[in-house]
């Protein structure tokens, strides 16, 4: 695991022990930077089911302004803030242990890019995509990461889903503003 470009370029990242986390593979990330592109520069990145934190520390790699980790796994969180030290971003983020779907409900930020990766096949998905969307600014764009074969919905609040890219058995399906 490893910071693909920006200022952090090629650090390497602790990766999870075991199973639990399912960090996102290189190819999979590269494609989303690769679409997002300018989209990161300045933006508020909201890295849900953060895990090891990878996409969320990209972000701040590719210029984002700050980002925000949420996950609810002790674990996972002492893993972010590890790779926030190792990586000096500190100061460009916060790590927030909460369950998504409540940290959605209570938080009053609004991000410019959200991306959500949870454990597959929970329907974690399907409940925090019509919150991520109350949070996403108008101009923003959400991505979810899931298994090529489960289908999500064409709307997200105000979001339409835009296209989805596939890589292998793994889709990212992105949603734009109506």
């Amino acid at each position: 695991m490893r910071i693909i470009a920006g200022s952090r370029r090629g650090r390497k990242l602790i990766a999870p022990d075991g199973d639990r986390v399912r960090p996102t593979e290189d190819r999979v990330k590269e494609a989303l930077f690769s679409i997002l592109q300018d989209r990161v520069e300045g933006a508020a990145f909201l890295d849900l089911f953060a895990g090891s934190g990878q996409v969320g520390l990209e972000a701040l790699s590719r210029g984002a302004a700050r980002a925000v980790f949420v996950d609810d796994s002790p674990d996972s969180l002492r893993l972010v803030r590890d790779n926030l030290r190792l990586t000096g971003f500190e100061g460009s983020a916060s790590v927030v242990r909460a369950d998504a779907c409540d940290f959605l409900r209570s938080t009053g930020e609004r991000f410019h890019i959200v991306f959500l990766d949870p454990p597959y096949r929970l329907g974690f998905l399907q409940r925090a995509l019509p919150l991520a969307a109350e949070r996403t600014a108008p101009d923003g764009v959400i991505f979810c990461e899931h298994p090529r074969e489960e289908e999500l919905p064409e709307t997200a609040g105000a979001f339409r889903k835009a296209r989805v890219y596939r890589y292998g058995k793994i889709s990212l399906t992105c949603y734009r503003a109506a």
